[in-house]
């Protein structure tokens, strides 16, 4: 089992009764005791459509579960840091931030979370992934269907108290399950279809709604659960949401599920693939051309691009340099704002990364539906 080191973390271990999460009080509440600072606060959001974050005694909370993953080599960071973004997209569809308030997850212990990511067994009946039935061929093993899990509060304020209302939690999928033989050997692969990971994913979904439920703070409460498909170890992006379905309150189950049309791509494109969108790619193609006739000196220009619906939503460039010269920095800086109004899309989002391979150098950043870019060099004194 591994766990990816996160700034802040605060290790919490929970014990959980039939594989349930134990928060002590669902309830928080913001009045002064004994005159004392406030026990609850909010942050304001920091953009319209995002939600405000619940903060304890001035402090973030931080999951235990965050970057949990089951054991497996499967191994692509892209996939950690798009599969928690986009799970706040799919909580959005259900629980809009106008009405609630944002902490990470705090039911499900971290204890209990490494049972669910194990495999089935005498030792860990919790288990949610299939039993090992000793076949190392790639065809008739069972593979590691599930290799992170996340989970995300929701608050509601009446009066001055704050009341856990709702819960969403993301399942992550893998696309291709990576194990060795032998310890140290060389790694296969056991792939998985779309169909049977839609399967096993709606299947555990149930599971974790019906031991969540057991908990007295969470059976009233509307549950979401998101299935992302991991992507694959050596991919220059992570991968998307394709599912998601709600257990209403009191409900043990999801009965309907609702599809979820994402695509990542990276530009240029590699190992002959198609763009998803030629127009797009053409586009990408003639900033990168422009700018790399700015200073012979470029080391890179990549894109990462995130698809919605068939339509384009989000561009993060990757511009890699050699110079560090605060002019030089300045003035190119300048430039590639120039060329992006000129040759890049106005709809998606997009930032613009100008970094050397060890530092960043200047961010240039424009919001969905805007067609105004602002840019920040770094500087250091």
């Amino acid at each position: 089992m591994k766990k990816l080191s996160r700034l802040g973390m605060i290790i919490l271990v929970l014990l959980m009764v039939a594989g349930c999460g134990n928060l002590g009080n669902s309830s928080l509440s913001s009045r002064s005791q004994n005159g004392k600072n406030a026990k609850v606060t909010t942050t304001p959001a920091a953009k319209s459509g995002q939600y405000s974050t619940l903060l304890q005694n001035g402090r973030y909370r931080v999951s235990t579960i965050s970057g949990l993953t089951a054991d497996s080599d499967s191994n692509n960071n892209h996939n950690v840091q798009s599969f928690e973004a986009g799970l706040l997209a799919v909580s959005q569809k259900e629980f809009s931030p106008d009405k609630y308030y944002f902490q990470e997850g705090q039911m499900i212990s971290s204890t209990t979370a490494r049972k669910w990511l194990g495999r089935k067994s005498a030792n860990n009946p919790l288990g949610l992934n299939p039993e090992d039935n000793g076949s190392k061929d790639p065809d008739k093993r069972n593979p590691i269907y599930l290799q992170q899990l996340l989970e995300e509060d929701f608050y509601t304020q009446s009066d001055k108290d704050y009341h856990l209302s709702a819960m969403t939690i993301g399942l992550a999928m893998n696309e291709v399950d990576y194990y060795t033989k032998e310890m140290y050997g060389a790694t296969f692969e056991t792939k998985i279809s779309d169909e049977q990971r839609q399967a096993m994913g709606q299947e555990m979904a149930n599971k974790i709604v019906q031991r969540l439920r057991r908990n007295n703070n969470l059976k009233s409460i509307p549950i979401v659960v998101g299935l992302y498909r991991q992507n694959i170890n050596d991919s220059l992006v992570g991968g998307t949401f394709f599912s998601y379905g709600v257990s209403h309150k009191d409900s043990l189950k999801i009965n309907d599920w609702k599809p979820i049309k994402e695509k990542n791509q990276i530009l240029p494109v590699v190992n002959n693939e198609t763009p998803i969108n030629s127009n797009d790619a053409d586009d990408f193609s003639n900033f990168k051309n422009h700018i790399e006739n700015y200073f012979p000196n470029l080391s890179g220009v990549t894109a990462q691009v995130h698809y919605q619906d068939g339509a384009l939503n989000a561009m993060v460039i990757t511009v890699t340099t050699q110079f560090y010269g605060v002019a030089q920095i300045r003035s190119f800086t300048q430039f590639v704002q120039e060329s992006a109004n000129r040759y890049l899309p106005q709809q998606p989002a997009i930032e613009i990364r100008i970094q050397t391979v060890q530092d960043p150098q200047a961010l240039i950043t424009k919001d969905y539906n805007s067609k105004q870019f602002t840019n920040h060099v770094l500087v250091s004194y």
